[in-house]
């Protein structure tokens, strides 16, 4: 057998590291010291001498009191031996004893009577220094009490991640009380968190030496397995003075609060972020189908896995929308739906411009009907019958796992046009208030962009209405010259109404051609072209020059509203192939004569109709046969993107290509020239020379 056979596993003999102090008896200096019957010192330990100053050759044989104590505790101390020696077997407490270099001090003792074979009596005394003995007992107490106390859970792992000790905080942290941590490993204690990122952590630290701190860590406890919890946790490694690692300590911080508050700061953020992105991004055009993909667009993903948009049928058809009773039925109009990722749930939603009637136990019908959000944080089965159309949708919500519904009106001037439907399914969150004050937020900012762009689509298509009774009569064709128009209303409904164009029959066989633009849009200008319109072709039928008609409008045009126009007057006679030319603010024409480049005529500009008291000019300009005279107003050439003169230079290079048919000129001259977003009124009018009339 070896020197260590008789030890059990893992245990280490005492004295099988010569020189390393074995632990807390070497820290007290322990010394040992056994008095005969007669108390004389029989053996001394070298602690006995570190202690008390005397080696064991100077100490051996002599009588304890003597060499120990005072003379004035001479009494004292012989009283003691004797209670030890006889019947009382052991005395413990502190007593002075004098050290070799007279010094007394304090010794802290635990004697008691030994019996050898023989029945001899001997006393052992166990010696520590009392000030070492009350710093030991007074840091263990200090650490003990820390330990158990701290605010901040605490726990000792052996070199094998088993847990030896948890202080009281950490068993409430982790909701589990000591005895099911001690003994068991990290990955079994703990199987409620990633125990595997843990233990990973921890055995990077044995390996390294280096710790880990702050380690931010969320996940649920075994006992509140829904709602998150959040630690900051710190691992460094244990070692003895000598170095030999002991295993691993861990603190932990419960930062839960800190965890909840930032979680909804950081909330808070995308919710502003979000409502900022709407305010610049929905309502972008005065169109209500873009409008209404525009406000799912912001919402998916961030705030819902899918939406919808659906209005009431009566808001899109022109009408305002009448209250709706309660437990009555709505007609709704689908006009948009968004997914975060593809799935069967869309088919759901009812198609984009399908119309659609729900009786009033749906969710969306209530919603519309009480013009208040309606919130569904649980979806049962039975739910999804009152948020789908019908069965077949509601099994479709149900497979791709929709858990989560809220609806909320869309309220515009205190009047509800429809509602938006928000439904959750990969987002395990179910909605809660919060995100119910957020949705009903951007759809209060979206109902306001939906009932501008159907104000405007209902004045848009009033004044086209009002702009074609007004422009419904066709211009003849003279005698002496062949024309061709062209009118295109502007995209948007703000800006149609103000252009017209006109070929008017004149005494002698003479052709008025009238193009102009009233300044401003929507029905107002609308209806000053069409008076505008019915004046110039009263002052047309008295044969009067150029000058004197706008000057007879500019009269007129002051007392209309909006009061001011652009317009060219020109009357062509054939006869004497002369064509005599007013301009009032308007663009000039182009002259295109056979074999020679288009020209922009040089008139007068004038001031617009309605300035007042400014006189306008004329000039005659000769007309051949196969000559062309093309009026526009500014809608054909007027872009945002490039100056005035380039866009008249691309008319003239388009105007320098013949075309024997001046329909399809036209139609040439648009396609080239007309700004895709049309963004202005376009009248066009084209007017060749036949020959002079016989």
């Amino acid at each position: 057998m070896g020197a260590t056979d008789a030890f059990p596993e893992g245990a280490t003999p005492v004295g099988a590291t010569p020189g390393q102090p074995g632990g807390l008896l070497d820290v007290l200096g322990v010394a040992a010291v056994m008095l005969d019957a007669d108390g004389r010192i029989t053996l001394w330990s070298p602690q006995a001498e570190a202690l008390f100053g005397w080696t064991a050759a100077e100490a051996l044989g002599q009588p304890a009191a003597q060499l120990l104590v005072p003379p004035e505790h001479f009494e004292l101390v012989l009283r003691l031996f004797a209670e030890v020696m006889s019947g009382g077997g052991s005395w413990a407490g502190v007593f002075p004893i004098r050290h070799k270099d007279g010094r007394t001090r304090l010794v802290e003792f635990r004697n008691m009577r030994l019996t050898d074979e023989h029945g001899r009596s001997y006393a052992l005394g166990i010696a520590t220094d009392q000030a070492v003995l009350r710093r030991v007992e007074r840091d263990l107490a200090l650490s003990v009490r820390l330990v158990a106390q701290s605010p901040i859970g605490l726990a000792v792992l052996d070199t094998a991640l088993r847990f030896v000790m948890v202080n009281p905080a950490l068993e409430r942290i982790n909701d589990l009380p000591a005895e099911q941590h001690i003994g068991r490993h990290v990955r079994d204690a703990l199987s409620f968190l990633d125990a595997e990122v843990i233990v990973s952590r921890m055995e990077e630290v044995l390996a390294t030496g280096r710790p880990l701190l702050d380690q931010y860590t969320v996940g649920c406890t075994a006992a509140d397995p829904h709602a998150d919890q959040a630690w900051s946790v710190s691992y460094y490694r244990l070692e003895d003075a000598h170095g030999r690692v002991l295993g691993l300590a861990t603190s932990v911080v419960d930062v839960t609060e800190q965890h909840r508050s930032a979680t909804e700061a950081a909330r808070a953020r995308r919710r502003l972020a979000m409502i900022a992105d709407a305010s610049a991004t929905v309502g972008t055009t005065l169109d209500v189908d873009q409008t209404a993909h525009e406000l799912a667009d912001v919402i998916v993903p961030e705030l819902a896995d899918m939406a919808a948009v659906d209005v009431l049928d009566a808001v899109l058809d022109g009408r305002r929308p009448t209250a709706l009773s309660r437990g009555g039925p709505a007609r709704f109009r689908a006009l948009a739906v968004a997914t975060a990722y593809e799935t069967d749930a869309i088919r759901a939603a009812d198609p984009t411009g399908q119309i659609a009637s729900y009786e009033a136990d749906r969710l969306i019908t209530r919603c519309v009907t009480e013009a208040r959000p309606v919130r569904v944080a649980q979806v049962g089965e039975k739910d999804l019958s009152h948020i789908a159309a019908d069965q077949a949708g509601a099994d479709l919500l149900g497979e791709a796992g929709v858990h989560s519904y809220l609806a909320v009106p869309l309220i515009a001037r205190g009047e509800v046009l429809g509602a938006l439907s928000l439904y959750r399914a990969r987002n395990a969150e179910p909605f809660d208030e919060d995100d119910a004050v957020l949705a009903v937020e951007l759809a209060a900012r979206a109902a306001v962009c939906i009932d501008n762009a159907r104000s405007y689509q209902s004045e848009r298509r009033t004044a086209l209405t009002l702009q074609r009774h007004l422009m419904n009569h066709r211009p003849p064709q003279p005698e002496a010259m062949e024309i061709a128009y062209r009118y295109q209303p502007a995209q948007a409904a703000s800006e149609v109404g103000g252009d017209w164009f006109d070929a008017i029959p004149v005494a002698g066989a003479k052709t008025a051609l009238v193009v102009g633009d009233v300044m401003g849009s929507g029905i107002n200008a609308a209806a000053t072209m069409g008076q505008l319109r019915t004046t110039t072709r009263a002052l047309a039928d008295l044969d009067l020059d150029p000058a004197e008609v706008l000057s007879h409008l500019d009269h007129i045009a002051g007392g209309l509203d909006p009061a001011f126009a652009t317009c060219l007057y020109a009357v062509y006679d054939p006869r004497r192939s002369l064509c005599r030319i007013a301009v009032a603010g308007h663009l000039p024409p182009v002259l295109v004569r056979p074999g020679r480049p288009p020209e922009l005529l040089d008139l007068p500009t004038g001031a617009p109709l309605g300035v007042g008291g400014v006189p306008f000019e004329q000039i005659t300009v000769p007309l051949r046969e196969g000559d062309q005279l093309v009026l526009y107003t500014d809608g054909l050439i007027e872009t945002r993107e490039q100056a005035i003169d380039v866009r008249l230079d691309k008319l003239l290079a388009l105007l320098a290509e013949p075309e024997a048919d001046l329909e399809r000129l036209c139609d040439r001259l648009l396609g080239a020239l007309r700004d895709e977003h049309g963004h202005d009124d376009v009248a066009l009018l084209i007017a060749r020379v036949h020959g002079p009339a016989e």
